[in-house]
């Protein structure tokens, strides 16, 4: 096993460029910590049993939520921390590009248990390695 080394954000989100497609940046027992790009549309989805916890890093973050009492919208700005209930349709998206920190369990697809039709822009994926 390789001794853990810090690992810088900046240079991190610098590695790559595509948007909706995650990096595995760490791992805290089960969860993967998960760092992405978002811009334009992610697609609605849900988490049937897990929360899912969004950190922006840089940006602005629109989550829409379809939740019991109605639809809302959920704006977080940089620095602004949300989590996603399990089992709570929702939609992220940004109006210009934006950096995000996730944390999930390791396994979890982008896309949730149940979604829309995918569009090519969204990556469906548990994850990829940071390089």
């Amino acid at each position: 096993m390789q001794p853990m080394e810090p690992i810088s954000l900046d240079k991190a989100f610098a590695s790559f460029d595509e948007c909706w497609s995650p990096r595995i940046v760490a791992a805290v027992n089960d969860y993967d910590v998960r760092i992405a790009k978002f811009e334009a549309e992610h697609v609605w989805h849900v988490h049937e049993d897990t929360d899912e916890f969004f950190l922006v890093v840089e940006g602005e973050v629109h989550l829409g939520l379809r939740e019991p009492a109605g639809a809302r919208t959920v704006i977080l700005t940089r620095g602004s921390v949300f989590t996603v209930p399990r089992g709570t349709e929702h939609r992220p998206s940004a109006p210009r590009r934006a950096e995000v920190l996730l944390f999930e369990p390791t396994g979890t697809l982008t896309v949730g248990d149940r979604h829309e039709e995918v569009p090519d822009h969204v990556d469906v994926t548990t994850g990829h390695t940071l390089t």
